[in-house]
């Protein structure tokens, strides 16, 4: 027995399996789906986007040891959240008490545990009365003070570090105004407390600072967290209620009876369950990424569902009892189902090679979830189909559409069979024009960009316009975080994406320590070449030094006399200066480039305003080989390029994997089935050109390949496989049939056509519905695969009929000639 009469073996017992016990089957399914309900609890939702992507990156562990060696400028832990006030002149008498205010309601809570708070109200408070160190104290020395006392302690603390740090680059110590200014409460968390409970308490603080006039709101990543799964809950709310409407609107014409319909969703449910129930049993986190995968699941569905009982309908309109009707039916379609569930699952689980964790569970999961979606559709629900029809039977319940959506002599039949009529005569060049398009797209799209960027996971600054039609129980919730990361780059010297960090490791107590730190100072990289001479513009604790000099004689006497070659860098007796400089006003900048062990620095770089994010870390990689002491270039621009190169070497990487492997099986698979290989080629070529007009789309459009979009090629192929695989496999029983390529796949066009359309127009809908999503990436990704299932419909109707004819004619002259050489051998 053969490969090929083997599988066809297996797949006609499954088919008697699933006739004859049709009822065990389903009630088992349905125990199934019982048994996965119950891990819808245990799903939990990853906030930290960001993190999850850069974790493990040489560039993110040198960024965290530079965050947790130094004392950066606008740095806080996990334990403190910032009261932000913004203003005309927060430093008034009355923004001073709102913000005391504030910070007296937060102590007077227990629960919220306030340990200490930093900021311009308490610092001048203290100024006036250093004996005031509660925030009702405070508070009451404010209100007793005159504003010319105000005045006078903000004016002495000005030239204070520490205080400047708390208020926005436009402090004016004369005019004692500040635009915005920032107060850091402390909080004493304990060793058992989790995540969700800094965040209950960060809400608590934000809703208390709301109830304050003036505009002071509170920022912390326990609120950056909640908005972050605020935002993952909104989209499913918002995306997942118009995918189902519009899956009822299409299925509703693709059914056109309300009992399949009812079936169809069923199955589309339960398919949901079980990918959920499988994501909260392994651990798996959901995350943004995350909320593409039922909207994926829903379309894989949508086509195994229209397929299997447009195919059983074609069946029984020709007066074929139901139980021979599925069987047929199944045994045609079930080889298709499991090439398109293989090669669906190559394309979605390419993208588990990944090097970046939230595609690889995204790949898992989609991958998983497309196994789930075949024995559902493909066990399940025909099944269940003939239970309907067998409960209609006997209460004669008729059934109010039993057509298929297509046919031969129907309009749209013909419509479809059009491009196969066209090619009939010439399909070489067909295929030559095709491959020139296809080779012209892809040439253009080999441009598109590629991006990483925090904004992708934030919630919106401004949410979209439709949301104010929205009706109240599907609203969004308001979101404030990005609006506020964005005031405090605006407001204060949180310049981190305008410079790169190099992190140095060695003893900065040698002579010739800080010497070794400036020497590559002169001749940078071109985009770290900033400076008026092309040379780097640096802050270090070598412009520390130099900036204290400046303000104290005595300290720059020091430096003087231990600077050998006077150039302002001393070179000897380094211990003695560093000691002098940390117990001076300028300790807390010192801190913020060097540690107290003197065995590491950081040496922060102004870079090229207009350069990208690859040529700025590929710099700063190449100029961190100049140091002589170890050194390695991170900062948020690194860090960013790193992970933009990995999602593009992930894109490529998972395209040529999906259609490498996709190709071989298929080759396998019909050599197996049919002894016809080259009909694998044959099944790939539709998806390539539909992959090259999408990839060239993206650049016409702008988009990028980010962190959900860099997913998109192998998905591609996942999705558009599907529309080639059903083509084929209908176009082989066909010509076993006629033995006349063109009448088969003119019959493929006219039956499977009309099911392979109405998969495409619900699929497409379905998942463009995401452009509902609140963030635009989101969006983006929705768009992107509404494209992709438009494009793989069109080519398998388009590309795949004259590449077949060319297959059809090189079989015919190959049989021939095999037939000339055995006939001469006879003779012989």
């Amino acid at each position: 027995m053969t490969a090929g009469e083997r599988i066809e073996t297996a797949t006609e017992t499954l088919n008697d399996v699933i006739i004859a016990r049709s009822r065990t089957v389903v009630i088992g399914f349905l125990v199934l789906t019982v048994v996965f309900a119950g891990g819808f609890g245990l799903v939990t939702t990853d906030t930290d986007s960001t993190d999850s992507f850069t974790e493990d990156l040489p560039e993110q562990d040198a960024l965290d040891s530079v965050n947790e060696e130094f004392e950066g400028p606008f740095q806080t832990s996990d334990e403190t959240t910032q009261l932000v006030h913004t203003g005309d002149n927060v430093l008034t008498k009355e923004g001073l008490i709102r913000s005391l205010l504030v910070l007296e309601r937060v102590e007077q809570r227990e629960d919220l545990r306030m340990e200490s708070a930093n900021g311009p109200a308490p610092l001048i408070a203290q100024a006036i009365d250093p004996t005031a160190t509660t925030p009702a104290e405070q508070r009451q020395v404010i209100e007793s003070a005159t504003t010319t006392e105000i005045r006078q302690a903000i004016r002495e603390q000005s030239d204070d570090p520490t205080f400047k740090r708390t208020l926005s680059t436009d402090f004016n110590p004369t005019a004692a105004s500040a635009s915005a200014s920032i107060t850091v409460i402390s909080h004493d968390i304990p060793n058992e407390f989790t995540d969700d409970d800094l965040t209950d308490i960060q809400l608590s603080i934000k809703s208390i600072a709301s109830d304050q006039t003036g505009d002071i709101r509170a920022f912390g990543s326990g609120i950056t967290d909640a908005e972050t799964a605020n935002v993952i809950g909104d989209s499913m709310t918002l995306v997942m209620p118009v995918v189902v409407l519009l899956l009822l609107a299409f299925l509703a014409i693709s059914y056109r009876d309300p009992i399949d319909l009812a079936l169809g969703l069923l199955a589309l449910l339960m398919t949901v369950i079980w990918t959920f129930g499988f994501l909260g049993y392994s651990g798996i986190p959901f995350n943004q990424q995350m909320v593409s995968v039922p909207v994926l699941l829903l379309a894989v569905g949508v086509d195994f569902g229209i397929h299997i009982v447009n195919r059983y309908r074609e069946e029984t309109v020709q007066g074929y009892e139901p139980l021979e009707a599925m069987r047929t039916a199944n045994n045609q379609l079930m080889v298709a189902f499991v090439i398109v569930t293989v090669t669906t699952v190559f394309g979605f689980g390419a993208n588990v090679i990944s090097d970046l964790g939230p595609i690889r569970n995204m790949g898992i999961a989609s991958s998983v979830g497309i196994i789930f979606t075949f024995f559902i559709f493909g066990i399940f629900l025909p099944a269940a189909k003939l239970e309907v029809d067998q409960l209609r039977e006997r209460f004669g319940i008729p059934e109010f559409g039993s057509d298929p959506i297509a046919s031969e002599d129907s309009s749209l039949g013909r419509l479809l069979a059009m491009p196969a009529k066209a090619s009939r005569h010439a399909p070489l060049v067909f295929v030559i024009v095709l491959i020139v398009i296809g080779g012209a797209a892809a040439g253009y799209g080999a441009g598109v960009d590629t991006s990483f960027d925090t904004e992708d996971f934030l919630p919106p600054e401004e949410q979209p316009a439709y949301v104010s039609y929205v009706p109240a129980p599907l609203a969004p919730n308001e979101y404030t975080v990005t609006e506020t990361i964005n005031l405090l780059e605006d407001k204060f010297a949180t310049d981190q994406d305008e410079s790169v960090k190099i992190y140095v490791e060695g003893s900065f107590e040698d002579d010739h320590a800080l010497e070794a730190l400036a020497d590559p100072n002169d001749d940078p990289p071109s985009n770290l070449a900033v400076g008026s001479g092309g040379e780097a513009e640096a802050r270090s604790i070598i412009t520390v030094i130099q900036a204290h000099a400046a303000e104290d004689p005595e300290f720059a006497a020091l430096v003087d006399r231990n600077d050998r070659n006077d150039n302002d860098i001393p070179d000897r007796n380094l211990d003695l200066i560093y000691d002098e400089l940390f117990a001076s006003s300028a300790g807390s900048q010192a801190e913020q480039y060097l540690t107290e062990d003197r065995r590491k620095a950081q040496v922060e770089y102004a870079i090229d305003g207009d350069a990208s994010q690859q040529a700025v870390a590929a710099d700063a990689a190449e100029f961190a080989t100049d140091f002589r002491y170890e050194a390695t270039a991170t900062g948020n621009i690194v860090v960013f390029a790193a992970v933009t190169d990995l999602i593009f070497s992930s894109s490529v990487q998972g395209l040529i994997l999906a259609i490498g492997l996709t190709a071989v099986f298929l080759v396998i698979t019909y050599a197996a089935l049919e002894r016809k290989p080259l009909l694998g080629i044959v099944n790939v070529f539709p998806i390539l050109i539909a992959i090259a007009l999408l990839i060239a789309t993206m650049r016409l459009l702008g988009m990028s390949l980010n962190a959900l979009t860099g997913t998109i090629l192998s998905i591609s192929v996942g999705l558009g496989i599907a529309y080639s695989v059903h083509t084929t496999h209908r176009f082989v029983d066909e010509l076993s049939e006629t033995n006349d390529a063109f009448t088969a796949i003119t019959r493929t066009l006219s039956g499977t056509g009309g099911a392979l359309m109405g998969s495409m127009l619900t699929t497409s809908l379905g998942t463009g519905a995401l452009a509902l999503a609140i963030t635009p990436v989101l969006g983006d990704f929705g768009l992107l695969m509404a494209l992709s299932v438009a494009y793989s419909f069109v080519t398998s109707i388009v590309a795949l009929p004259p590449a077949m004819l060319l297959w059809a004619r090189y079989n015919d002259s190959t049989s021939l000639w095999k037939r000339l050489v055995a006939t001469s051998d006879v003779y012989e």
